[in-house]
């Protein structure tokens, strides 16, 4: 027969506290909006949320992607709605927040994570249209939703927004070029937002991943050698996976987060740092 685990006292005594530290990252009640949240680390975020307790809407261009994520997250015992919305059209945006209080009466938390890169090289050779989508489509289309959502959050003085941005938003690129000025704005915008909504208990972020595993970033690392060498870059001596974003989102959502605004939590293993092998 076996024997029930017995802990020691020191190990029971603060029980209570403990389970007080753990629901500082709870997120019942709370309904989270993320967009381009049918794959990545945007479902990474609404999984995760989800299972600290948020109702989340799931979100991206196509209804089928949203609807068999919001299923995912339904199956893994979270609560889902799925809702179509192209981030760069206004009139989509103002649905998609419609639809969600519609549904729920109230939006908590908005992560804005859907961008576009349809770009690679010099400055010199980008064409005005693609530089203004992706200035468009990654900071605009932010702005239009922080507008749509916020004041509603100061009338209840609390909400906690989370922009994705990029580590490439610290750095200048050759090939990125416009896609690192679009992260770096967003920094800026986070900044801004925070100090404007900040005597309404609205907290505004931004996390900036290194390189993740995602089919958005896949040419970054779907060849081995490269991957390798990307991995190596870092000291933790690998490429980041969804969930190593998730984390630091649900974070800054939750109470656990509750005294940082403004700021930009680096998620790239150290890349930026140092310490890793020079790719060069």
């Amino acid at each position: 027969m076996r024997q029930a685990l017995v802990l020691p006292a020191e190990c029971t005594a603060n029980l209570p506290e403990r389970a007080l530290h753990m629901s500082m990252f709870d997120l019942s009640g709370k309904v989270a909006v993320i967009t381009g949240s049918s794959r990545g680390i945007g479902k990474a975020i609404a999984m995760q949320m989800a299972l600290h307790g948020a109702r989340v809407v799931i979100s991206s261009r196509k209804p089928e992607s949203c609807e068999a994520t919001a299923a995912e997250i339904t199956a893994a015992g979270g609560t889902a709605l799925a809702h179509a919305c192209h981030v760069g059209h206004k009139a989509e945006l103002q649905a998609l927040v419609d639809a969600s209080i519609a549904k729920w009466g109230r939006i908590d938390i908005i992560v804005c994570n859907a961008a576009a890169n349809p770009h690679f090289g010099p400055s010199a050779k980008t064409p005005d249209e693609v530089f203004d989508k992706i200035i468009h489509t990654n900071l605009h289309s932010t702005v239009w939703l922080c507008n749509m959502t916020l004041p509603a959050m100061a009338q209840r003085k609390d909400g906690a927004v989370i922009i994705i941005s990029s580590v490439g938003g610290f750095v200048g690129s050759a090939l990125l070029g416009a896609y690192c000025i679009s992260k770096a704005a967003d920094m800026q915008l986070a900044r801004n937002l925070a100090v404007e909504w900040g005597p309404h208990n609205i907290r505004v972020n931004c996390i900036a991943p290194g390189i993740i595993r995602t089919h958005f970033s896949k040419a970054l690392w779907a060849d081995p050698g490269r991957a390798a060498a990307f991995a190596r870059a870092n000291p933790l001596r690998r490429l980041g996976d969804p969930d190593d974003v998730a984390g630091t989102a649900v974070l800054l959502a939750s109470r656990a987060g509750n005294f940082i605004t403004g700021q930009t939590l680096v998620v790239d293993g150290g890349g930026l740092i140092g310490g890793g092998e020079p790719l060069m």
